[in-house]
């Protein structure tokens, strides 16, 4: 297919210089031939090193409770409709989530995510986490990062005061294809949470999940949503279809695809925290390291009930690119 735009590298120096892409800019990078992927990855790297140099940002997840969710989200095998043969189990203890903190320096992450499955927490949960994230931000200088679900103003509110960083709820999808991924809660439900993270000042982390039956442009509104959002850390998940969900068998992406995907998402959001996030080993494979050229962070060791590449192999793609880690210090 013939794209709107044949000078990536032009595109990019203007993205610099303050131009926002726009969404017939950023569907000639997700259309365009495979061919033009290492020049477009060349050009979105221009715009990564203009903002982040060669530092690479490493998070790590604890999953504090899993399971037991009452949402229907069809890519998740926590959700009610799973049958995913997943370990189940209410909320770890403070001393559990605490020690967690110490693994994620012992992977070199500077954010630690706190998350749990459900529709949202209650007040004993919320109390629960800011006991152990005050704990860990009296002993360490690591970010915080949650992951509870929905908020409301007074939870969000006291998630800031306990020294919580960043709040991280994805749109996951665009609005128009929302509907086929979750039935029990709505597109404008997520925004609202993000809005209500903003509001407690809270670093607002919202991102996508790529390869869920979204149209090309589907995935460009993603990203502009996004942008819209002004969120602040964007994760870029590509669909993993666990067996036992809804979308159990759906493979759309390709490896390129996804370089595509996440060039695009850099372009459109230029100074954000672009995050390789769940599914990068299954879709991207052997060029995973290809996407740090666009993206400038990733996600450590395992997800909430999959499991990632050892901390040792992500260590050494950093270094054989010649980039950086940013570490948190005790």
């Amino acid at each position: 297919m013939e794209t709107v735009v044949s000078d990536w590298k032009r595109l990019a120096e203007s993205v610099i210089k303050g131009h926002e892409v726009t969404a017939k800019e950023a569907l000639s990078i997700v259309q365009a031939s495979d061919d033009e992927v290492l020049d477009i990855l060349n050009a979105a790297y221009l715009i990564r090193r203009h903002h982040y140099g060669k530092k690479v940002k490493l998070n790590m997840i604890i999953n504090t409770k899993s399971g037991l969710c009452p949402e229907d989200c069809g890519y998740c095998s926590q959700s009610i409709v799973s049958e995913a043969p997943i370990d189940k189990y209410a909320w770890l203890t403070k001393e559990k989530i605490v020690e967690g903190a110490q693994e994620s320096i012992r992977r070199k992450a500077g954010t630690y995510c706190i998350v749990a499955s459900g529709r949202r927490p209650t007040n004993r949960e919320i109390d629960h986490v800011i006991e152990a994230v005050k704990e860990i931000r009296g002993t360490t200088d690591l970010k915080i990062c949650c992951c509870l679900g929905f908020l409301n103003e007074e939870h969000a509110g006291k998630l800031a005061a306990a020294g919580v960083h960043r709040y991280n709820h994805n749109l996951n999808t665009s609005q128009e294809n929302y509907g086929k991924i979750t039935s029990t809660h709505t597109y404008e439900d997520r925004v609202e949470t993000v809005e209500a993270v903003k509001d407690a000042g809270m670093s607002p982390c919202s991102g996508a999940i790529f390869g869920m039956g979204e149209s090309e442009m589907e995935a460009v509104e993603i990203a502009l949503s996004l942008r819209g959002l002004d969120a602040d850390s964007i994760p870029c998940n590509f669909l993993n279809a666990i067996d036992g969900t809804p979308l159990e068998g759906t493979s759309e992406l390709t490896p390129n695809t996804c370089l595509k995907l996440i060039s695009m998402m850099r372009f459109v959001n230029p100074s954000k925290e672009i995050r390789l996030a769940g599914g990068r080993e299954v879709n991207l494979r052997s060029m995973q390291p290809m996407a740090l050229y666009a993206a400038n962070s990733i996600f450590v060791g395992d997800y909430l009930t999959t499991a990632g590449q050892e901390p040792t192999a992500d260590w050494g793609i950093i270094e054989d690119l010649g980039f950086e880690i940013e570490e948190c210090a005790l």
